[in-house]
């Protein structure tokens, strides 16, 4: 049968560059799929296109109609649709006349049994559906479908018709091999040209005689490169190339997310260099690299050293002869820019951070929380009983850096920058002569960040970042304050995640129950067991996210952990142990402990007495777990956990003997008293690590 590939293109004014890459590819995956599912395509193969004013899609190997084909159609419960004497009923007859069948159909029908009652089925013939018809419907459904955040309403040429989309959309290109696909969609009839770009193209009209030449046509005659992708990586690849031109040492700051909004901004893009006065590199780095990237969507370039040099790369839409004016008018722009970061950095060096903390009593944190001054002291009270818990060997005045840490928010850079939050106080930190540790604080009480952030560098830092997060989660928490559904205004789940990265991936030993109930602001044991209970919750998907099976983080973290130092070695550990052969018969028995000791009405193992193991399978249990035991304990204190796990493989023939042998209820008190003992003890080895039991299905 006849294939062919089928192209579809709509043509808008500029779409918005954070989601036209989303648009475009949602646009080719809702057209591609709904082929499929008409039976005209054999797999998703198609290709994606999107630029600052199109998006559209090639569907490769289309059938121009899809086979007929019988199926059979379940109607009802024959005892619905049969009377007495197998006459239909009233409704099986009205369900053949609504499928367009008479009662000449009933010869037809079929009665097929499931689940203890017969069904009727009708056998019956599709003709195959055919792309010319189907395809008008495709096209309206995929552009009702797209991911728009905020649709635009506009009226066509007739002046009286209303359409809503992202953007006024100006041409529908609609091509079927060589074939034009005659349709109207949108208000508009499909043609066999599409538009070039803008201020470039060769042509005001391209025309598509066959669509598999689209991509070639819009590069040669239309000077669009229009897929996403491709568009990119030549970004990509062409600004490498101009900077290595300058210096071979020399490298851009390729930021994935500036990358793609930039490749959203252009049709065919023009690497260019241009530069700034040195005078402005006195300024923290993180200023003008910011300024640049989020104000005008430059690429900032590094030196071998990491240090921002005095070039920036810019990415044009236009391709010149002479580039020389393009290059001018962007450094004029940037200039003003840089003035003022410069402006404000000499400003805020006016004043120290001490001068600036003083006035943190003015900023409110909360209005049931006070001031911002009050929380760094809560901030400083939580830091020191970390630092007796730890065993920290510091002079430093926690007071004082809690406040010098948020004494940033009121500088001049800051309140032009959020994003440098902690940056800024560092840089004004090591200015005033503070230490390095000190200063590293400053900004390291705010990482990680994000999701795979950075972490802080230093125990200082460690000890502020846990403070600070800490009385955030505490504080909100306590006067109900706390997540709902998608919505996370104070970003507690980020913090939380935070605090555990912390502990857990620098191995901090520090027991988070004894420390949130020492500093809960009030006495509500309900909101503090939330707030337990939403640490453990992310620190459950924390693991997820690291790869471990839903039993393996139940083992880990069903109950929540005293401390999360070495919890990913534990969570390892549990991983390797479950792969092995054994794994699954010491899990289920150690379940069966588990049972037995529920039902016993003392959780603490008194000393097991040898005299009153009377059967050979519980002394060799006895023994072997004797055996073990002291081995388990040296491991698991050399943080040995594989070791630790793998030797309960010892455990097995003994534990196996005992169930299949002995009678753990004895009708002797005491008998029976020793043998709990004995299965309290086999319990606590059997978990050094992790509760094993969970691993069982």
């Amino acid at each position: 049968m006849q294939k062919n590939n089928l192209l579809i293109e709509i043509v808008t004014e500029e779409l918005p560059p954070l989601s036209q890459k989303d648009l475009g590819e949602a646009f080719a995956k809702n057209i591609a799929q709904s082929i499929l599912e008409l039976k005209l395509i054999e797999s998703l193969e198609y290709e994606t296109f999107s630029s600052p004013r199109r998006i559209g899609v090639l569907v490769k190997q289309v059938l121009l109609s899809g086979d007929n084909e019988k199926r059979k159609i379940k109607l009802m419960p024959a005892k619905v649709g049969f009377r007495e004497e197998n006459k239909p009923s009233d409704a099986l007859i009205k369900k053949l006349d609504s499928m367009g069948e008479g009662l000449s159909a009933i010869k037809n029908l079929e009665l097929v049994e499931e689940k203890g009652q017969f069904n009727i089925y009708l056998e019956k013939s599709f003709d195959g559906k055919s792309l010319y018809e189907e395809l008008p419907q495709i096209i309206n459904n995929s552009l009702a479908h797209l991911p728009i955040k905020k649709l635009m309403s506009y009226q066509l040429n007739d002046g009286w018709t209303t359409v809503n989309f992202v953007r006024p959309i100006k041409n529908i290109l609609a091509v079927y091999g060589d074939k034009l696909v005659d349709l109207e969609c949108m208000g508009l009839k499909s043609v066999m040209h599409t538009y070039g770009h803008r201020f470039e193209s060769k042509h005001d009209v391209l025309a598509i005689h066959d669509a598999s030449l689209y991509e070639k046509v819009l590069l040669t005659e239309g000077r669009v490169i229009a897929s996403f992708s491709k568009r990119k990586e030549k970004i990509k690849t062409d600004l490498n190339e101009a900077v290595k031109k300058i210096n071979n040492k020399f490298r851009a700051i390729t930021d994935d997310k500036l990358l793609e909004e930039v490749t959203s901004l252009v049709e065919m893009p023009n690497i260019l260099i241009g530069e700034f006065e040195n005078q402005y590199l006195e300024v923290p780095q993180e200023c003008l690299i910011l300024t640049m990237q989020s104000n005008q969507k430059y690429f900032p370039i590094l030196n071998d050293q990491d240090e921002l040099t005095n070039y920036f790369v810019i990415v044009s839409n236009i391709n010149p002869k002479n580039s020389t004016n393009i290059i001018e008018g962007n450094e004029k722009v940037i200039r003003p820019r840089l003035a003022d970061a410069e402006f404000f950095y000499k400003k805020d060096m006016a004043y120290t951070l001490k001068k600036y903390s003083e006035n943190l009593r003015s900023i409110t944190y909360h209005n049931k929380l006070g001031t911002q001054h009050d929380r760094a002291l809560r901030v400083a009270s939580i830091m020191k009983f970390i630092s007796k818990k730890l065993n920290v060997k510091n002079v430093t005045n926690f007071e004082n850096l809690a406040l010098h840490a948020k004494a940033d928010l009121l500088c001049l850079m800051v309140g032009e920058f959020p994003e440098l939050q902690g940056v800024i106080g560092r840089y004004y930190a090591l200015n005033e002569g503070h230490a390095n540790d000190f200063a590293d604080a400053i900004e390291d009480h705010y990482n990680p960040k994000f999701s795979g952030g950075k972490l802080p560098r230093e125990q200082m830092g460690d000890m502020l970042a846990i403070a600070d997060k800490i009385e955030t989660l505490m504080s909100l928490f306590s006067i109900g304050e706390k997540p709902t559904g998608v919505k996370d205004p104070f970003a507690l789940r980020r913090n939380a995640i935070g605090l555990i990265r912390i502990l857990a991936e620098k191995n901090i030993p520090l027991e988070l129950d004894e420390l949130l109930k020492t500093f809960y602001p009030n006495s509500d044991l309900k909101s503090l067991n939330e707030l337990t209970a939403f640490i453990q919750d992310r620190l459950i998907n924390y693991l997820k996210d690291k790869g471990f099976t839903p039993q393996q983080v139940e083992a880990v973290a069903g109950e929540m952990p005293k401390t999360l130092d070495n919890i990913l070695e534990r969570a390892n550990a549990v991983k390797l142990f479950s792969q092995l052969n054994q794994s699954e018969d010491l899990a289920s028995a150690n379940k069966r402990v588990v049972n037995i000791l529920k039902k016993y009405n003392s959780n603490n193992m008194e000393t097991i007495d040898p005299s009153l193991l009377i059967e050979n399978e519980e002394k060799f249990l006895f023994k072997s777990l004797n055996e073990t035991s002291k081995k388990i304990r040296e491991f698991v204190k050399a943080k040995d956990y594989d070791r630790a796990l793998s030797i309960l493989i010892n455990l097995k023939e003994p534990i196996d003997l005992f169930f299949e042998k002995i009678m753990v209820n004895a009708d002797d008190d005491a008998i029976k008293k020793n043998r709990h003992n004995l299965l309290i003890q086999l319990y606590k080895e059997m978990n050094c690590v992790a509760n094993i039991s969970k691993l069982s299905t």
